[in-house]
């Protein structure tokens, strides 16, 4: 992927904000394209499939957690990184954000520098996903193209880091996943998340697919058990 042919999407209901944005993600090479309310992102992700979008949480229309739903719904956006811009700097915020499908969450004030990084490792990861089509354990089937999960045939709607935390644990059976190393396949080095979203997130997990799969190893982390005993 070549950063000249890269596009960004800049959805803002602050029109200084957008024009802040554009002016210097498109000094750093990025083709940029505006949207000021959740239905014209919609509607322009629809019209260009951008590589990634730049997301307000409090918008007129639709909300940022609506827009991100709504595009995760649509297995054509899986590619589209979403990283969510807000001035919401709290956990139930951040564990919406990425329940709803986003990739990461930065906070306001901008600091140009930092989210600029950020878009950044958000694309390399991008270019390195696991190209590993389908992963199975016990009665679970977990497929990484189609973005899937069914357990003993029947299909589990699974929001995308749930999906993804599922993936990596089932990847390895029996092996203990340490949160830090959660954290980072999950999430990324350098997404700011606390010990509660990973909590929160193997708690809605369990509801959906049983208690008995996924083991709490106490002051460690958490593992994909390979039997019911285990």
């Amino acid at each position: 992927m070549e950063k000249g042919k890269i596009r960004i999407l800049v959805v803002d209901d602050e029109r200084d904000i957008v024009e802040f944005l554009r002016y210097n993600l498109q000094k750093e090479g990025y083709e940029t394209i505006a949207a000021y309310n959740g239905k014209d992102a919609i509607s322009e992700t629809e019209r260009i499939s951008p590589d990634l979008i730049l997301l307000d949480v409090m918008m007129p229309e639709m909300n940022g957690y609506e827009v991100c739903r709504k595009l995760r719904s649509n297995p054509e956006h899986e590619h589209i990184k979403i990283l969510f811009l807000t001035a919401k700097n709290n956990d139930l915020a951040q564990i919406e954000a990425f329940d709803s499908g986003a990739d990461d969450f930065v906070t306001k004030p901008i600091k140009l520098a930092i989210l600029i990084s950020r878009i950044k490792a958000s694309l390399r990861t991008h270019q390195k996903e696991n190209v590993v089509n389908k992963l199975s354990e016990r009665d679970i089937e977990v497929d990484m193209e189609k973005y899937e999960v069914r357990q003993d045939g029947v299909l589990i709607y699974l929001p995308k880091k749930e999906f993804e935390l599922l993936a990596l644990l089932i990847s390895r059976p029996g092996k203990v996943f340490k949160r830090s190393e959660i954290f980072n396949t999950v999430w990324g080095p350098d997404v700011i998340v606390t010990d509660r979203t990973i909590d929160v997130h193997i708690r809605k997990l369990r509801e959906k697919i049983g208690s008995d799969y996924i083991k709490t190893v106490k002051g460690i982390g958490y593992k994909f058990s390979e039997s019911d005993s285990d």
